[in-house]
């Protein structure tokens, strides 16, 4: 299995008919999106949630992870954060060609949901990969690199963007930034602001969150 730590819930490995794919954010882990499959396994029958933990320790938070340095939080310099992007982007390429082979499940039936960094990550991750994953829903998180998303793209899936108006990490403009280049791109974009929510996701965003991943999986009833 791949190189990253994965927590899992849900049916057995190689029994699920589809995936969600969690990706955390800067100083966390896995298990810190894991809970989330407790109130959304009810609405995603026969799915399989994965967990995986950033490839590098933070610099912050020694317990946690990161995908890559971020230069005005832990004082790494562009490169090292450019190095360690390209670092993670390789590990989860990896991790998702490893995902797809051992859980049997193609990736039309893999969503990926991220959070903050791990939102960057799927934005990043999943348009430059030529197989479409059935959905990305990002939380909290901003669109890097806009400005290469249209030469780059390989596929495009379907989006969901949910920020916190009052979130004091990644500022809710990200969320109208992101938006306007993915659409340029071609890409269809569903967006939503979170009334009175800081840099965390809240039971509105979570319940358009389940709407949108049902009808990306074409989950009916």
């Amino acid at each position: 299995m791949s190189e990253l730590r994965t927590g899992r819930e849900g049916p057995a490995r190689g029994t699920a008919q589809r995936l969600v794919i969690f990706l955390h954010g800067y100083g966390a882990d896995g298990a810190d999106l894991l809970g989330l499959a407790g109130p959304l396994a009810p609405h995603l029958p026969d799915t399989a949630f994965l967990a995986p933990d950033a490839p590098e320790r933070s610099a912050l938070n020694p317990m946690g992870y990161q995908w890559f340095p971020i230069p005005w939080i832990d004082g790494s310099s562009e490169a090292e954060a450019a190095a360690g992007m390209a670092r993670a982007v390789e590990a989860l390429n990896r991790f998702l060609d490893e995902v797809i082979e051992e859980e049997g499940v193609s990736a039309g039936n893999i969503a990926l949901v991220g959070f903050s960094q791990g939102t960057m990550m799927a934005l990043h991750v999943a348009p430059r990969r030529p197989e479409p994953v059935a959905a990305i829903v990002g939380f909290s998180g901003r669109l890097l690199a806009p400005e290469r998303l249209a030469a780059e793209a390989l596929s495009k899936p379907p989006v969901l963007l949910v920020h916190g108006d009052a979130d004091e990490m990644v500022p809710v403009a990200a969320l109208p930034e992101a938006e306007r280049a993915l659409r340029a791109a071609g890409f269809s974009v569903a967006t939503h602001v979170s009334r009175g929510t800081g840099h965390g996701i809240a039971p509105d965003g979570l319940g358009l969150a389940v709407g949108f991943l049902r009808q990306m999986f074409g989950i009916e009833g």
